[in-house]
């Protein structure tokens, strides 16, 4: 075969399957999957509305936070060097969660002070009345006793949750359609994420293992509450989770999707965004068993990612 027409071939095979590493794990192209932006959710345009500001507003304004904080920027490559993560994943992540879910400060002291505020504050996470110790303590969570790991652990509460008590009366008591993490680990009101990752206590909790062996901080117990806020409040901390977070997503879609999006910013911001990735990676896996590749897609938030990736990597 003529070198010429052998490479044509090569990168037509390349554009169907995606290059492969050694072990058979398929790299994911950069770049996003759609051409157009996916619909940004209704309650991301009425809260903008409401601030009477705009996407694009919003998108300068944590821009211009990380292009003019060097002690920030700074913080953010250790924390990615220490997670062994490009620190594009957490620039993609800030700027996602400053965009769409909250307005940014100016100045990274702002986020330093309003943790301050959370530090002295009483309050613990629960359901009418019930502790999530206490809950988490009944015979239907008995099988996630055995579990090692904070991330396995809290994984499989929140299985059982939806398994046998979301939108369901058990015991007299009737539990709202709605998630874990906004039942019992919303003190303020459900939904609510907190500094400058925009983290939720739930995820801190699972993250809270990988995060004290690589950063050293303490582990997050769910009874003490206003030590959970203050890891996810504080900055530094903050960027410790973020990071564990998607290194975590990374490690997941390659061992259980075959897949590596270590290189797609905008991948690794959508899940970071949505959550689940373990449940996500195995549903992909699915899809991929015989037939034309699927490769994962990113959703309105990490498409912005992506489309934005020269502008945020020059931030680096």
């Amino acid at each position: 075969m003529r070198p010429i027409l052998h490479m044509l071939l090569v990168a037509a095979m390349m554009a169907v399957t995606g290059p492969a590493l050694a072990d058979g794990i398929r790299v994911v192209p950069e770049g996003n999957r759609y051409q157009e932006q996916p619909d940004v959710p209704g309650a991301s345009v009425r809260r903008t509305k409401a601030g009477r500001t705009s996407f694009d507003a919003k998108y300068d304004k944590v821009h211009n936070l990380l292009a003019n904080d060097s002690k920030l920027m700074g913080k953010i490559k250790s924390t990615a060097r220490a997670y062994g993560i490009d620190p594009i994943h957490m620039i993609g992540a800030i700027v996602g969660e400053h965009t769409y879910n909250v307005d940014a400060y100016d100045r990274l002291q702002s986020y330093y002070v309003k943790a301050a505020a959370y530090a002295g504050d009483s309050f613990r996470f629960g359901y009418e009345g019930e502790t999530v110790a206490q809950f988490v303590a009944r015979p239907e969570f008995s099988k996630c006793a055995g579990k090692k790991s904070s991330y396995a652990l809290w994984t499989c509460r929140e299985s059982v949750w939806d398994s046998q008590f979301r939108g369901n009366t058990v015991g007299g008591t009737a539990y709202p359609n709605n998630r874990f993490s906004a039942v019992f680990f919303q003190p303020f009101f459900a939904g609510q994420t907190f500094g400058l990752g925009q983290i939720n206590p739930l995820t801190a909790l699972m993250l809270t293992d990988m995060v004290s062996r690589v950063s050293g901080y303490d582990r997050l117990d769910e009874n003490d509450a206003a030590g959970v806020y203050k890891a996810i409040m504080d900055p530094d901390q903050s960027l410790a989770y973020m990071a564990a977070s998607i290194r975590h997503s990374i490690d997941a879609y390659k061992s259980i999707a075959g897949m590596d999006i270590s290189d797609n910013p905008g991948i690794t911001s959508t899940l970071y965004n949505v959550g689940n990735p373990d449940q996500r990676a195995a549903a992909l896996a699915a899809r991929n068993k015989g037939g034309a590749v699927q490769w994962p897609e990113e959703n309105y938030y990490g498409w912005l990612v992506n489309d934005k990736l020269a502008d945020l990597k020059a931030l680096l």
